[in-house]
């Protein structure tokens, strides 16, 4: 069993942001480089990418919609034909300074409120399956079994990894809880840890209800697990997720395409 530990970086803009992710980096396998559109600028995105590349650390875009002053946590009703052009501009940025640092764009993620829409907004997880089709079906898209973006990934041929958030709340329907309510973030570093280990293991949560809900495809296992760099603590909390995995004999490693097998799960996970 591997799993990557993934967060999202890069998320500045001019003179504002993390002056040095580097100890973020340190603990994870996987970085979710945002790339212009909620956040990030040229030197950011560079400056990204050297860093990540250098500690063996797989960049990934983290596309979003067309919205820095809402950091991509709004939802933007922009034509599905534009939101594929939109989100290609973005892979195709990154690329260019992934490469220039000896590395490449090897996964996808959606972030903010994408990430959340194309769980169940047909037009909008359309556009993003397209824009990765179009750009490298090859690439793994880190999305949620059960929603509408995982089923038209499977039926495009794409390659769906099941993510897990050891810093976030989740609904009784395996969703993440609305960040404006209560239980939205998991700020002590041993309970993410606890949590990133369980989600591993079983693909299952507990939801702010107290119920069991399971996050990974059928009989399939969650793929990456997730610290949000702006979590309260981040450093901390990818430090004990990594220690934790570690010690209950789960490999760490970066977001990688499915075996045959692994795909067929990936198929019987598709909503009917």
């Amino acid at each position: 069993m591997s799993v990557a530990i993934n967060s999202d970086v890069g998320e500045g803009f001019g003179a504002w942001g993390p002056a040095d992710e580097g100890p973020l980096l340190d603990q994870v396998t996987a970085a979710n480089v945002a790339c212009g559109f909620h956040a990030g600028d040229p030197d950011i995105l560079r400056r990204t990418c050297e860093a990540s590349a250098a500690r063996g650390v797989a960049i990934g875009a983290q596309v979003s919609y067309r919205d820095l002053a809402g950091f991509g946590r709004r939802f933007i009703d922009v034509p599905p034909a534009t939101l594929v052009n939109e989100l290609l501009y973005q892979m195709g940025a990154l690329e260019v300074f992934a490469r220039l640092a000896g590395s490449r764009v090897s996964y996808v993620k959606a972030h903010g409120a994408l990430y959340n829409t194309a769980a169940h907004h047909g037009g909008h997880a359309a556009a993003l399956v397209e824009a990765v089709a179009r750009y490298d079906r090859s690439l793994p898209l880190l999305c949620q079994p059960r929603t509408e973006v995982w089923s038209r990934a499977v039926q495009a041929g794409l390659c769906p990894l099941a993510e897990g958030f050891a810093d976030r709340g989740y609904t009784d329907e395996g969703l993440l809880v609305a960040r404006s309510q209560p239980g939205a973030l998991i700020t002590d570093p041993e309970e993410a840890a606890r949590r990133a280990v369980r989600m591993a293991e079983s693909g299952t949560v507990t939801s702010v209800t107290g119920r069991t809900v399971r996050i990974a495809p059928d009989g399939g296992a969650v793929a990456a697990v997730c610290v949000h760099s702006d979590t309260p603590g981040a450093v901390a909390i990818a430090a004990a997720v990594r220690a934790g995995l570690a010690s209950a004999g789960i490999e760490v490693g970066v977001p990688c395409a499915p075996s045959a097998g692994s795909r067929d799960l990936a198929e019987a996970t598709v909503r009917p």
